[in-house]
């Protein structure tokens, strides 16, 4: 992807502003030489200062970068609520550039994909979509468990890369991450394993929706319809439908105990079962629950699981070899295989690694060495 940044627009900001790129490679931490080299196109600030240069100028990523094939396009799951920031969608957005090199190295695209072209939020079609998927895609019944392994193989049969990461425990950003490159149509998600276990399906469920809906990527209605997706795929009707008719209307007590036994079986969140199964009875004209969503967070803050990767991983943090061993064997991503090759061919470095992981340099290098070996 030939890429450059937008030197008018630099300039005009620098001129705003007062600065010589002098003063903007101070700012930036780079040198003079490294901003003249970037306005004249000879070379390309890595995401980091990419980042930096952006929040620096406050400038998006489209104002700043100029690129000869379409851009890389980014989504991160929403949670509560939050929207992403310039600085994060800009961040991401560098990533995926970084990403290009990656995927000659890379098995073959499939050529046959699901993609849902009219994709709704409407309850009815929503749960004929997740009747397609779960029966025809995953080859599961509706009111089987929903396992990991079968979300792993969807993600891989339709061209989308996992690429496990430990990001640390995140509030708003960065659960998991969405980077769909189209002129190579090629899509990666990063699968933050720093969560809790009950939340992970969720995320996944999230993000294949996204792989399901690429026009959607990067919008709020996006975001909305996987939110959508990922209950009714771990919930569909059928199991709402039942755990409803167990609850049976005996109260708050039994509703409870009947939404927890269904999360701990299928390993999801209570949340997600309460908000299943309200959809459910709204959808049929049935009485709402006596539960409320705050007696729901309430009792959650109080089962909460341990994180994926603790659960994978003892002691913590994992070695690097045991970390990729687990890229491979449970997550069966290609990611760490290409950019091993890559590496060997072209001579790349551990800052490459820690600009496409989004981890410490310490970490990249222990990485890269044994990529290397």
């Amino acid at each position: 992807m030939e890429k450059t940044i937008c030197s008018e627009i630099v300039k005009t900001s620098l001129d705003a502003r007062g600065w010589t790129q002098k003063r903007l490679a101070d700012e930036v931490g780079v040198t003079g030489q490294s901003v003249t080299n970037w306005l004249k196109g000879v070379d390309f600030p890595r995401p980091d200062k990419l980042l930096k240069l952006a929040t620096t100028l406050r400038l998006s990523f489209d104002e700043l970068v100029m690129s000869s094939t379409p851009k890389p396009i980014v989504a991160f799951r929403k949670k509560a609520g939050t929207k992403s920031t310039d600085e994060h969608i800009t961040k991401a957005m560098a990533m995926g550039a970084m990403l290009q090199p990656v995927i000659p190295y890379l098995p073959a695209n499939p050529a046959l994909r699901l993609q849902i072209p009219d994709p709704s939020i409407d309850y009815k079609v929503m749960q004929s979509l997740v009747a397609n998927v779960r029966e025809k895609h995953l080859g599961i019944g509706m009111t089987a468990e929903l396992q990991y392994q079968h979300l792993i193989g969807e993600f891989e049969s339709n061209g989308a890369v996992i690429i496990p990461v430990l990001w640390g425990k995140k509030d708003q950003h960065k659960n998991a991450l969405h980077i769909h490159l189209p002129a190579e149509n090629v899509t990666f998600i990063y699968l933050n394993l720093d969560t809790h276990i009950e939340d992970f399906k969720f995320w996944m469920a999230h993000e294949l929706a996204h792989v399901y809906t690429p026009k959607l990527a990067g919008k709020d209605e996006g975001e909305d319809f996987a939110d959508a997706f990922a209950g009714a795929l771990l919930v569909p009707r059928e199991l709402a439908r039942a755990v409803y008719a167990e609850m049976n209307r005996k109260g708050k007590t039994a509703e409870l105990r009947a939404l927890q036994k269904l999360a701990s079986a299928h390993k999801i969140s209570l949340y997600t079962v309460f908000k299943q199964v309200s959809a459910y009875a709204k959808a049929d004209g049935l009485p709402q629950l006596t539960v409320s969503e705050k007696d729901i967070h309430a009792t959650r803050a109080n089962l909460q699981g341990q994180l994926v990767s603790e659960v994978l991983f003892s002691p913590m943090p994992p070695e690097p070899k045991t970390y990729l061993a687990a890229a491979d064997s449970i997550f069966r991503s290609a990611f760490f295989h290409a950019l091993q090759s890559l590496m060997k061919e072209r001579g790349t470095g551990a800052g490459y690694v820690q600009q496409l992981l989004d981890v410490s340099l310490k970490d990249a290098k222990a990485i890269h060495a044994e990529l290397l070996r």
